[in-house]
Formats: structure tokens, sequence, C-alpha cells
């Protein structure tokens, strides 16, 4: 009982992940190997043998440009499914938490608990891709090791405010909607398969403005050795803390008001 109570929610959450570790961790390895060897490799052969593609790449090959990406596109998806579906589950379906709030724990307690939770599935996720960078020479260096708490940043910015939306709802109808519309062209238009300044004005400040494209910026730099100034990566840092801290206020508001009240 003097474990702190967000790490004994965690405690739950992991005991109940010990279940279904091993294919979740296999899709996890798989999923970005297809992506690189298709983009990375199928795709890179074409775009390199274009003779402005260096410039336009930031002077390194197209496989060193989309990887990195991968990282933070990764940790994105990651972390916006288990902040909808399960936290749905543990409001209306499987109850756990109107089990909690019956109990001394506080709507903090719930919301910390999620953040650490989400923490560590994107970390295991953005883990498995470096592991899978690893592989090729191209993208082989010890900025992978930094680049995975930038990836792991980026899908906590969209965890904590999806969570604070799912938290919300009474029914799921939204979540395919989010999917489809938000999350899946941010894979696409974010910045992991090409530089935005290729798109039109409007869709590239659209793009700016989401948390993805910063951690992309930041797994690139760290994963390539590219130049950010500390200044940069400071903003990059704090859009993406300013994102997941105002996703996690707002879910514990909206906790406190439907289990608390």
């Amino acid at each position: 009982m003097s474990t702190p109570a967000p790490l004994r929610i965690l405690e739950w959450n992991v005991a109940v992940y010990r279940r279904v570790w091993r294919s979740s961790l296999l899709t996890s390895f798989l999923q970005p190997i297809l992506y690189l060897l298709a983009m990375g490799l199928g795709v890179g052969a074409l775009v390199n043998r274009n003779t402005g593609s260096g410039h336009i790449l930031g002077g390194v090959s197209y496989i060193a440009f989309v990887a990195p990406g991968l990282l933070a596109t990764t940790a994105m998806m990651v972390g916006a499914i288990e902040s909808l579906w399960p936290v749905y589950d543990a409001l209306k379906w499987g109850r756990q938490y109107e089990a909690m709030s019956a109990t001394p724990l506080e709507p903090g307690d719930i919301v910390a608990a999620h953040a650490l939770w989400m923490l560590f599935r994107t970390g295991i996720a953005a883990a498995t891709v470096a592991a899978v960078m690893a592989l090729f020479p191209d993208v082989r260096s010890l900025g992978l090791i930094a680049a995975v708490p930038a990836a792991m940043l980026s899908g906590i910015a969209f965890a904590m405010p999806l969570g604070a939306w799912a938290i919300t709802r009474d029914r799921e109808m939204s979540f395919p909607l989010i999917q489809r519309f938000v999350i899946v062209p941010l894979f696409l238009f974010g910045g992991a398969f090409f530089p935005l300044s290729q798109l039109p004005l409007l869709i590239r400040y659209i793009g700016y403005s989401t948390p993805l494209w910063h951690g992309v910026q930041l797994c690139r730099s760290l994963t390539n050795g590219t130049s950010l100034s500390a200044l940069a990566a400071l903003g990059h840092i704090g859009y993406l803390v300013i994102w997941a801290l105002a996703g996690g206020l707002l879910m514990r508001r909206f906790a406190k008001r439907r289990l608390f009240a």
C-alpha cells in the first residue's frame, strides 16, 4: 500500500498486457520491417535516382528520411488506439474506472496511471521500431537511443487528449472516425514520408500545427544527426509537452466529473 497509487494501476495494466505481449510485439516488429522494405528500399530506390532528391531530403537517403518518421508515427498510432477503445472499455464495458472510483484513488491517480501506461506502450513500440531500424546501415546510429524517448513524447501528446475525449463518450461511434479522418491522414501527411514543403501552403501549415510533425522532426534530427538548433529542439519538445499536459488536465477534469461527482 506504500506504492504510489498510479503505479498500482500501472501494475494492473502490465499484468493484463502479459497475456498478449507476444502478439503485440510481433506486430510491432513485422510492420516496420514491411514499411522500410517497401517504402525505404522500394520507393527509396526510385527517389534516390532523382538528382534533386538529396537537396529536398536534407542530404540523406530516402530510407534515412523515412525510417525516423516511422518511430513517431508508430508511437502516435499506438497512443491513439490505446487511448480510445481501452479507455472506453474501462469506463463502460469492463467498468474498471467505476471500481477505482469506489476506492481511495483520486481522478489524478487514474490519469497519471494512464500517462505512465501510454509511455510504457509507446516505449515498447518505439524501441521495437528502433531495433528494426538498426538492421539497416543508413539509419543505424547511436541517435536511435535518444530518438525512442522523442517518439514516446509524440505518442503521449496524442494519447492524453484522445483519452480525455474517450472518457466523455457514451458511445464509441466517433472512434473509427478519429482513426480514419485524423490519425490516418496525419500518418500520410505528417512529414514522415515527404517534406511538408512539397505541399500547398494551407495544408503545409496545418501539418506544422500537429504534434506529429514536431515528433518526426525530433526523431529525424536525433537519428540522422542533422542540424537542429537547441532552441528549435526545445520548441518541438515544448509543443509536445503542452499537448500532453493539456490532454491530461482535461482528462482529469472529465474523469472527476463523470466518476467522482
